[in-house]
């Protein structure tokens, strides 16, 4: 199915709530639609997400998930790796995670952290950022030669946009877990990030395996903008469900429920709310 591309026009400050909401809701059941196509025709689906910290990739990736099915759809996101781990080939323990026929793979941070974090933090050596840089091209080409259908999105925020929310999530309790020492980084060494993402995108932005720049200032823009685009690429038709039809429920037999008493229940938080 292809979807339509839609009228460029200037909207700084983004849809309303209404118009993100039902525009949201459409790509969503888009999604769904898709998922069913990969899972009948045997597709492997692989999106990367990348970008500077606080550009709003988690965002995109709840709501791209958030209805399909977990059992041919995950979202990878690996933490520092084991000491075996850092004996492995650098790739091995991402490509451990790629999608199975029928499985669409969310990775929310890639083997491009060697590009990134550990190129500017120095958690790895000059030798091993160069021989990275030389491989991840081989290995794209590889993956997307035996068929697996490989998007690359680069999540990009200004650094007045950062601050807000970095400070944000400083007061927010349901978020803070997403504000690192590591995140903080991003502040002081923003120009060094911006060289190292320029770098990153001359070695490996390959036509079998390009990288697309998703403007995230805008939250709710970039998700519509990122989801939408993702959709066109992928030539999916819609599959139509197994007819199902609800039986009768049968009549009452002789079944009796033990007592409620025999049971442990939760307490009843709610009704104190009335």
């Amino acid at each position: 199915m292809t979807l339509s591309s839609p009228k460029k026009k200037s909207n700084k400050s983004g849809p309303d709530r209404a118009a993100y909401e039902a525009e949201l809701e459409q790509l969503q059941i888009e999604l769904v639609a898709m998922q069913q196509w990969a899972v009948a025709t045997g597709a492997r689906i692989l999106v990367i997400f990348e970008g500077r910290d606080a550009a709003g990739k988690g965002g995109a990736i709840k709501r791209i998930i958030q209805y399909l099915n977990p059992r041919s759809a995950r979202v990878v996101a690996l933490a520092v790796p084991t000491e075996r781990e850092k004996g492995q080939w650098y790739f091995q323990r991402y490509l451990e995670r790629l999608p199975a026929a029928g499985e669409i793979v969310l990775m929310d941070r890639s083997w491009y952290n060697r590009a990134g974090v550990e190129h500017v933090l120095g958690y790895c050596t000059p030798e091993e950022y160069e021989r990275f840089l030389r491989q991840v091209p081989s290995v794209e080409r590889l993956l997307v030669e035996d068929g697996i259908m490989l998007f690359k999105y680069w999540f990009s925020v200004s650094d007045d946009e950062q601050q807000k929310r970095f400070k944000s999530r400083l007061k927010d309790p349901m978020r803070r877990w997403k504000l690192s020492e590591t995140d903080l980084h991003s502040i002081t060494r923003w120009e060094e990030y911006s060289r190292a993402k320029d770098a990153m995108f001359k070695a490996t932005d390959i036509p079998e395996a390009p990288w697309w720049t998703v403007e995230s200032d805008d939250k709710k823009s970039a998700r519509l903008n990122m989801i939408s685009h993702l959709l066109r690429q992928i030539p999916y038709e819609k599959v139509e469900p197994k007819k199902l039809t609800l039986p009768e429920r049968p009549e009452s037999d002789d079944y009796e429920r033990p007592a409620r008493e025999l049971y442990k229940y939760v307490p009843d938080r709610a009704a104190a709310l009335d």
